[in-house]
């Protein structure tokens, strides 16, 4: 979920027209009784129920734990404009950049709306098995595919949406073409479905101008034949608060279970990611309980699948029973359960001015967030055609020689006692994307009876770990060995009564951040 200062934009709007309050309190007095609904008679049976006490005795599988990275491609027809995420929402709000960008470069949405963009998103250069092998190179272990975003259109062939990318704008199945790459790979494939907050997000299409020359002029998502895009949702708007991301009506959550339970069947995906809590009461839960239950039919019991979701705003969110994911945020200490951070390298959708982060901005990133038993989900900014922009190439290229040397301090590890030290503090939380690192800063992970420790900076002279000091509470055992991974020779080191201190070498072998391999006696 994207609730930042853009939305404020599209509040007054709103108020001045005086929309949403009695369609949206009928809708809240309809939905009473959703939440006791029971798993739908057409699901298969399976070990799950949509309860929450059934859910709660899911366990996180080994290979999510073990994989640390993934690769997520957040994309989709919205890169068209090149002006960054939510532009199908805020080419509606004039005052906003996307509807000036919209009418100086389409028209006016009355005329040309967003159906208008979706025929130019043809694709044309994307090559996903060339893609998924420079992602597999970098580091990820699973690949995340769009789905379907919050403007309703579909990356696979639908059963129930015929705005759907292999009838219109690519007429190719991206999801279908991404999980085959990902398989060829030996990569675990997920989807992404944020089509819950669509019902409300897509509300000012519905609106119009409130000046000259096109006052009252109705967008073209007022066009009752364009419903099944735009949504027939006018009175239920999503303002800018939490609790109005989700609709409160019911037959939009039955459409819902419809249409993700078809990229469910369809695609069985390892992972399903949920842009905000899991919607819309028990028919979320009995969905999250089909995706196990079909996992566990393919396994011989054994459940494969995550289902992954934010704990803020609208929805549920219930620790024991789905992963939790932390959009732009890490969280603070090391979590009891696994988690998630979602992130991009850039923009969420490609962004002709937006900033990118460095490798180092990523690397550090993913060795605070293992540190603290939690994945790193990262969206690398494809192009509308797409392939990938400078800074992107970049990004992989450099990535993929750290991970061969570093990967051992971070696939397949678990958190240690501490998961680290050091002079900078990392603020916890969605949106609070943070940590000019130094080499001081200090990480831990642990497999088997190593323990590494990667300095989020590039190492001189030596490195000193406080929390390795002779007569520390961690651990009783005197330091044996040191390695740094990727360096031949051997590091000397010393433990004295202030720091476990090693001596660096003069050449490092990678740039960016350092792991040291540390044994016991």
């Amino acid at each position: 979920m994207k609730l930042t200062k853009r939305d404020i934009l599209a509040a007054p709007l709103i108020a001045a027209l005086g929309l949403g309050k009695g369609g949206y309190a009928h809708s809240l007095a309809s939905s009473a009784a959703d939440d006791t609904a029971a798993l739908p008679a057409a699901f298969p049976t399976g070990p799950f129920t949509s309860t929450v006490e059934s859910l709660k005795t899911y366990r996180t599988p080994d290979w999510f734990r073990d994989a640390k990275f993934g690769i997520w491609s957040h994309w989709g027809p919205q890169a068209v404009p090149r002006q960054g995420d939510w532009y199908a929402r805020f080419m509606y709000v004039p005052g906003h950049p996307h509807y000036d960008h919209h009418v100086k470069t389409y028209g006016h949405p009355s005329a040309v709306g967003y159906k208008d963009l979706i025929p130019l998103w043809t694709a044309d250069r994307f090559d996903p098995d060339a893609l998924m092998e420079r992602y597999a190179a970098a580091g990820a272990k699973y690949f995340v595919s769009m789905g379907v975003h919050h403007d309703n259109f579909d990356l696979w062939k639908s059963r129930h949406q015929r705005w759907n990318a292999t009838t219109m704008g690519p007429k190719r199945d991206i999801v279908g073409a991404w999980k085959s790459a990902a398989k060829r790979r030996g990569l675990r494939f997920g989807v992404s479905e944020h089509l819950a907050a669509s019902y409300t997000w897509w509300h000012p299409s519905h609106l119009y101008d409130q000046f000259w020359p096109k006052l009252g002029v109705a967008y073209d998502g007022a066009d009752p034949k364009l419903a099944d895009l735009y949504h027939d949702n006018a009175n239920e708007p999503f303002i800018n608060t939490p609790q109005s991301w989700y609709t409160l009506n019911t037959a939009f959550h039955q459409h819902w279970l419809r249409r993700i339970r078809d990229l469910v069947d369809a695609y069985q995906p390892d992972l399903l990611y949920s842009d905000g809590g899991l919607p819309f009461g028990a028919v979320g839960r009995s969905l999250v309980a089909h995706l196990y239950n079909a996992s566990a039919a393919r396994t011989g019991g054994r459940v494969d699948a995550v289902y992954t979701c934010k704990d803020s705003g609208s929805g549920e969110f219930h620790r024991e029973a789905s992963v939790q994911d932390v959009e732009r945020g890490v969280l603070p200490g090391i979590n009891a359960y696994p988690w998630q951070t979602c992130t991009s390298n850039g923009d969420w959708f490609f962004n002709d001015r937006h900033p990118y982060k460095t490798v180092a901005n990523v690397i550090t990133m993913l060795a605070d967030i293992v540190s603290k038993n939690g994945n790193l989900l990262l969206n690398v900014v494809q192009l509308p055609d797409g392939s990938l922009p400078p800074q992107s190439e970049q990004l992989l290229a450099e990535l993929a020689p750290w991970i061969k040397v570093n990967g051992e301090a971070i696939h397949g590890t678990r958190p240690w006692v501490s998961f680290g030290e050091g002079p900078t503090e990392t603020a916890a939380g969605m949106f609070k994307e943070s940590g000019d690192y130094s080499a001081r800063d200090i990480r831990f992970t642990t497999k088997g009876d190593t323990l590494y420790a990667l300095t989020l900076g590039e190492p001189s002279a030596t490195v000193a770990i406080t929390a390795l000091r002779l007569d520390n509470p961690h651990e009783r055992r005197r330091v044996r060995k040191v390695r740094l991974l990727g360096h031949r020779g051997s590091v000397s080191f010393r433990q004295t009564d202030a720091a476990l201190v090693i001596d660096v070498p003069p050449t490092l072998p990678t740039r960016h951040a350092s792991a040291f391999a540390i044994d016991f006696a």
